[in-house]
């Protein structure tokens, strides 16, 4: 079974740079959401977005992770227009 704190690492150690917020949805240690702001995700649509972290969950996802909901975001880069 994983955990927020395990989810959190994996996703954080596979984006270098990455920050996610993860929380336990239904308390189970089964239903998770994320929320990632990656600078890998500056010009990807939300679908490749969300696919760069299914990957990484590769074969858990529907098993031992029942359910991840993700919100991605571009990290802003100092200096960026606003």
């Amino acid at each position: 079974m994983a955990d927020v704190n395990e989810i959190k690492t994996r996703i954080e150690a596979a984006l270098p740079g990455a920050t996610a917020d993860v929380i336990d949805t239904a308390g189970d240690s089964n239903h998770f959401r994320a929320e990632v702001t990656a600078p890998q995700f500056a010009g990807l649509t939300r679908i490749q977005q969300h696919r760069m972290i299914n990957e990484i969950f590769d074969g858990e996802l529907g098993g031992s992770i029942h359910a991840l909901s993700i919100k991605t975001q571009v990290q802003e880069t100092e200096g960026a227009a606003q």
